[in-house]
């Protein structure tokens, strides 16, 4: 069992209400075959819940309900997995190319029962045909010039990037800006989640497109 501090366990009641349960077993398999498999090193696990799990999950406030979600490089279900515990609302498609990481992911999601979550192989250029979604998340993937290409073309003209960001959010934006308008990005801004709830809150570049 990965401990929590007070302060992670009320930030977690808070976010995930009834499925709590549901996003401790989460993070048991994070800490166990996901840290075996190498989708995660052990020096996270002490901190898989302040700097991962809720760190993704109050992202969740920026979601419209009933949205369809896609999660570009999802990897350990970062950030996608915690939204689909979060918000059995919204429908999550998980993209991911790598054979080994989509297996643990199905794993995963049979194991907690999410009837909300799809994963698919493949990278995100290669599967814009077979996804619709009205919000793209990504976290961890690239720098937001090259994110900025593989985000936004599966919003199919209309809807929301949310890019997990740091501190070079900014600087990232500056550097992408013509990409992004090019891309039909209108509207690029920074946002922050958490606050208030989180020891450190989630910083998310959000391009709205259409």
């Amino acid at each position: 069992m990965v401990e929590t501090t007070p302060a992670e366990r009320t930030a977690a009641e808070k976010i995930f209400g009834a499925r709590l349960g549901l996003a401790e077993r989460y993070v048991e398999h994070l800490a166990t075959s996901g840290m075996e498999r190498g989708l995660l090193g052990p020096r996270e696990v002490p901190r898989l819940w302040s700097r991962h799990v809720l760190n993704c999950a109050v992202v969740a406030d920026l979601i419209d309900e009933n949205a369809k979600v896609a999660d570009v490089g999802s990897g350990a279900g970062l950030p996608g997995l915690c939204l689909a515990i979060a918000r059995p609302d919204l429908q999550l498609t998980l993209i991911e190319p790598l054979e080994r990481r989509v297996i643990w992911l199905n794993e995963v999601v049979a194991d907690l029962g999410l009837d909300n979550v799809v994963v698919i192989r493949g990278r995100a250029e290669q599967v814009v045909a077979d996804v619709n979604a009205d919000v793209v998340t990504a976290r961890a993937v690239s720098a937001l010039s090259t994110l900025a290409g593989l985000t936004i073309p599966l919003l199919k003209g209309k809807g929301v990037v949310l890019a997990i960001k740091g501190r070079s959010a900014e600087e990232e934006i500056q550097k992408a800006a013509k990409v992004i308008r090019k891309l039909g990005g209108r509207n690029t801004s920074i946002l922050t989640a958490g606050e208030g709830l989180l020891e450190e809150h989630t910083t998310v570049v959000r391009i709205a497109v259409g």
